[in-house]
C-alpha cells in the first residue's frame, strides 16, 4: 500500500509540474508561440519546448524571447538552435546529408520488417508438406497405422 501511495504521488507531481510562463511583448507573442512549436526538447525529446517543463526548454524559451526581442527574424533563430543543438532541435528538420539517416530511418524499417515477414512467411510455407507421398513414406505411414491397430486392416482398406 505504502509503494502504490508513493507511485501515485510521484504521478501526481510529475503531472503537475508546468512549464515557466514567461510574457512576451504583444507584437511578439505569435512568433513566440510558433517557434516554440517548432523546437523539440532535447531532455523530454516527445515535446516541444512549448510543452515541456525542463529547465532546457525553460532557458530555451528565454533565450527565443531574448532573440525575438533583439529583432532576430524567426529562421536566424531557428538557425541559431540549429547551429547550437544540432538538427534534432527542430521539429522538422531539413532534408540535408547529414539528416538523410533521420529522414530515411522510418522507411528502413518498415522495409527491415517486410523482408523479415516475407521470409518467416516463405520459411513456414516450405517446412509444410505438400504433394504426394512417395512410394517409402506410404509404406511408412501404412507401418504405422498398421500398428495403431494391432495389425489388423480397417473396413474399406486395401492390402
Amino acid at each position: 500500500m505504502n509503494r502504490c501511495l508513493k507511485t501515485i504521488l510521484l504521478l501526481w507531481w510529475c503531472c503537475s509540474a508546468q512549464a515557466q510562463v514567461i510574457s512576451v511583448a504583444p507584437q511578439y507573442q505569435q512568433r513566440y508561440e510558433n517557434i516554440l512549436e517548432e523546437l523539440r526538447c532535447l531532455v523530454c525529446q516527445n515535446q516541444t519546448v512549448a510543452e515541456s517543463s525542463s529547465d532546457l526548454a525553460n532557458d530555451l524559451r528565454l533565450e527565443v524571447k531574448a532573440m525575438l526581442e533583439a529583432g532576430s527574424s524567426d529562421q536566424q533563430i531557428m538557425d541559431f538552435m540549429s547551429d547550437r543543438y544540432g538538427d534534432f532541435v527542430l521539429y522538422r528538420p531539413p532534408l540535408k546529408a547529414r539528416t538523410l539517416l533521420l529522414w530515411l530511418s522510418p522507411f528502413g524499417l518498415l522495409a527491415g520488417g517486410l523482408l523479415m515477414a516475407f521470409l518467416i512467411v516463405r520459411k513456414r510455407a516450405r517446412a509444410t508438406p505438400g504433394g504426394p507421398l512417395d512410394r517409402r513414406d506410404k509404406e511408412r505411414l501404412q507401418h504405422l497405422l498398421n500398428d495403431r491397430h494391432g495389425g489388423k486392416h480397417q473396413p474399406g482398406e486395401s492390402s
